[in-house]
């Protein structure tokens, strides 16, 4: 008998041994960025081209920050005696410490199946909400934060008593559009950040980002604070060879290049400019997000002229796309659970707009010509503060500047060239430079879905539009025509 229990033993610890290091051995993806960037971003996502970025918590409470600047970085302006925001919290809180206003976060007027319904209205096929920013507070029940702070530091815990990160993709699941996350990796004041960095790391990083991803099992993973400690730190390598060998959403889930010192635009699934509208990744997935304003958390500071116009957000959506990159655009909702209106306007907006031209959006890939220009200087500088450039080089370019005529998508599926032009010619004439199109090539104009007469004109083709009849041309931020069969 004991002969037998001992065979036997040895045996499972054979089997044990086994398949850990033949498991380890043979996984797909191993734990240094030569493999894991071998690893391709999911189809669902390089379709998707449009998301929508949600950022909400405790900042969301007092909503503040000077114009241009981050209001959900409210609390490390405080702390670092921003005159604005100390005055401003002086004014309204008198002496309460930020860690206090997560009582005033109440998200009562939260209703998530209205959020979903408006998001999927707008045309965005996934959202990122920030399942916690730097400050540390979860919107989802976290022993981790509770512990590690040594108070309830979590939205079920206080504030709102509801699992706001769990109650919002359950709505979100019931539309067509992903779920999906933001996560900071560091947090400013953590005492366990602040006072051991490898145990924070190991007792609430790791284990924050595996609840989420066994809970919540989201499509989208979206990292961030990866600036204060190198990816060795973060042990990133080995955390994506779990996420993609092993974890549940290892097929499906989109992740990002904020994985530590220096690896952002190098390392990474979807490279992440931030208000970056000049950043091109030729040969990489990319996404580019931005607010309506200048801040991405909710800031009563804003005024209706410091949003971008529907216009505006609409053309720097197609320029993304036109370039073979995605748009994540934020909404800052208030501590009440309540998006601005000014917010949901833009939203159904760029909805009314995509719901006549998103095949020209949806499913389409970089072309061999992004755009076409008009003569005029092309030497544009994006200034910071400078909220509308999209308009300065489409619609509204400053004098001896150049403008882009035409945005080219193309849909290698159906062999369908799409041209998307700002302005409506008043002649009627709209000249696609340095294109050869066959005989018999029909071409749609998608506002009205019908077909447009179109003649070759040397080395371009002129397309004759209808009269313009805003009856018919229900959302005039910009016009696409459709050329079928030509494009390879």
């Amino acid at each position: 008998m004991m002969k037998s229990s001992t065979s036997r033993i040895l045996k499972n610890l054979f089997i044990v041994f086994f398949l850990f290091f033949f498991g380890n051995a043979h996984a797909q993806y191993q734990p240094n960025w030569a493999s894991l960037d071998t690893r391709k971003v999911p189809e669902w996502y390089t379709n998707a081209k449009f998301g929508i970025f949600i950022h909400w918590g405790v900042y969301s409470v007092p909503g503040y920050s000077k114009k241009g600047t981050y209001a959900e970085w409210y609390q490390h302006a405080l702390r670092k005696g921003d005159s604005a925001v100390t005055k401003y919290h002086k004014e309204k809180f008198g002496d309460r410490s930020y860690y206090d206003l997560a009582r005033d976060f109440k998200a009562e007027l939260f209703n998530p199946d209205a959020w979903a319904q408006l998001i999927e209205k707008s045309g965005a096929k996934y959202i990122v909400l920030t399942s916690k920013h730097h400050d540390g507070f979860c919107l989802w029940p976290s022993k981790e934060a509770d512990r590690d702070w040594g108070f309830p530091w979590n939205a079920v815990e206080t504030g709102p008593h509801r699992d706001l990160l769990g109650d919002l993709f359950k709505a979100i699941r019931k539309t067509s559009v992903h779920p999906g996350m933001y996560y900071s990796l560091y947090e400013w004041y953590n005492p366990l950040w602040i006072n051991n960095r490898d145990e924070f790391i190991a007792k609430h990083t790791w284990p924050q980002m595996k609840d989420l991803i066994n809970t919540y099992k989201p499509d989208v993973f979206w990292t961030d604070g990866e600036w204060e400690a190198p990816d060795s730190t973060w042990k990133s390598p080995e955390f994506l060879a779990w996420l993609y060998n092993e974890s549940p959403v290892k097929n499906s889930v989109v992740t990002f290049d904020r994985w530590g010192i220096g690896v952002r635009f190098k390392h990474g699934g979807v490279y992440t400019p931030e208000y970056q509208p000049d950043k091109d990744f030729k040969d990489h997935p990319w996404e580019e997000s931005r607010g309506m304003g200048m801040s991405y958390g909710y800031n009563r500071a804003e005024d209706s002229w410091d949003y971008n116009s529907a216009q505006s957000l609409i053309l720097q959506l197609i320029d993304k796309v036109s370039r073979g990159g995605n748009f994540l655009l934020d909404i800052g909702p208030d501590a009440h659970g309540k998006i601005p209106p000014i917010m949901q306007e833009r939203l159904l907006q760029i909805g009314d707009w995509m719901n006549i031209n998103s095949e020209a959006i949806y499913n389409t890939v970089r072309w061999k010509t992004t755009s076409q220009w008009s003569e005029g200087n092309r030497d544009y500088k994006a200034k910071k503060g400078d909220n509308d450039l999209l308009l300065k080089i489409t619609v509204n370019p400053d004098p001896g500047y150049a403008v882009k005529e035409i945005f080219y998508t193309y849909n290698p599926t159906s062999n369908s060239l799409y041209a998307i032009f700002p302005r409506y010619p008043a002649n009627k004439k709209l000249v696609l430079k340095d294109i050869q199109l066959p005989k018999g090539t029909q071409i749609n104009f998608l506002a009205t879905r019908k077909n447009v007469q179109w003649r070759q004109q040397g080395k371009n083709v002129v397309v004759t539009l209808p009269d313009y009849d805003p009856e018919a041309m229900k959302a005039p931020y910009a016009y696409v025509v459709k050329i079928e069969g030509y494009g390879k």
